[in-house]
């Protein structure tokens, strides 16, 4: 989760939590006498871009893969320089005299040629996040897509999420979900995208600085509903771990007014389908038949509705041909 690649500024001081949380042994050894110092693969890596998913709270959630990567790779690049520096230290994975370049949302048009440059070189560039997934709002994807334009290999050593981390805590259903990000900063663009996601059918999850979440849930209730189930997890894998779980309307109450501090996801889950009765099928089918097809049409009413898509199909049809009798 990166705060350089938003314009909102959420507060995000999760690089600096993740290696703070690693205070209590979480160094693989490091530190402590080396008994159980990390030992890279001695393998070689293959050339390629490399984005390492790095812990968003507890240190220990570095992979040995990511810790293998970070070891061996040619080029060492990150979000925020001194984080991948003091996980690097508190897992004991030299640096050597490799150098750690920067690259963010300030930096990106002048950094991604050098990167690229290492790349077509036959060279390994590691890319981290300040914490989590790369490319999950963080600054990542112009490389990605940059590297993929000029055929050079792109490749993810998985790990820490706080979206999956979220979804596996909140108890919402997680078999379809939307990563919405960071809500825009003005108030009409928020209003829009909220509109437009009320029928998604899918648990949905939004980053939120703890300045504005109290707002945010007032929003998202009025936007989505009261009843809506949700959830909002802050700190996720850190000291102060904390989920509250309730519906839109009873978390916005509880969190009016209050002051909270660190990361937060919110998530919403899916919107009940709405109970049919043919007169509103059909006036849904006549609205989205102006400009679908009837088959994309009898798809999102039968979405919408929670209705099997054979049988709308078969009102779909006949709506067409009536509209084009007449």
């Amino acid at each position: 989760m990166s705060s350089d690649s938003t314009e909102n500024g959420a507060g995000n001081s999760a690089g600096n939590n993740a290696v703070n949380s690693a205070g209590n042994g979480a160094g693989n050894g490091a530190g402590n006498g080396g008994t159980t110092r990390f030992r890279p693969d001695p393998r070689p890596l293959a050339p390629g871009l490399y984005f390492v998913s790095t812990p968003i709270g507890a240190a220990r959630d570095i992979t040995l893969r990511g810790l293998d990567i970070l070891a061996t790779a040619d080029v060492l690049a990150a979000e925020d320089t001194r984080t991948l520096r003091h996980l690097m230290e508190i897992h004991g994975v030299a640096l050597g005299d490799r150098h750690v370049y920067a690259y963010h949302d300030h930096n990106g048009d002048a950094m991604r040629p050098r990167l690229l440059r290492a790349l077509a070189e036959g060279k390994s560039v590691a890319y981290a996040s300040e914490a989590g997934t790369p490319l999950v709002a963080d600054p990542g994807f112009q490389l990605a897509r940059a590297a993929i334009a000029e055929g050079l290999p792109v490749l993810a050593a998985p790990g820490p999420s706080a979206v999956l981390a979220a979804l596996a805590v909140a108890g919402l259903p997680s078999d379809r979900f939307l990563f919405a990000g960071f809500a825009p900063a003005a108030a009409g663009a928020r209003r829009k995208m909220l509109t437009e996601l009320a029928l998604v059918p899918a648990t949905l999850v939004f980053y939120e600085s703890p300045k504005r979440i109290s707002r945010f849930l007032i929003e998202l209730s009025d936007a989505l509903g009261a009843s809506r189930d949700a959830a909002v997890c802050r700190e996720l894998t850190k000291r102060f771990e904390e989920v509250t779980r309730g519906s839109l309307g009873d978390l916005a109450e509880k969190f009016s007014g209050l002051t909270v501090k660190g990361e937060i996801v919110v998530l919403v889950g899916r919107a009940a389908p709405l109970r049919a009765d043919q007169e509103s099928v059909d006036e849904a089918l006549a609205t989205a038949l102006q400009s679908m097809s009837v088959k994309d049409a009898a798809s999102e009413v039968a979405v919408r509705f929670g209705l099997p898509r054979r049988e709308i199909y078969q009102s779909a049809l006949k709506l067409a041909r009536a509209e084009g009798d007449e």
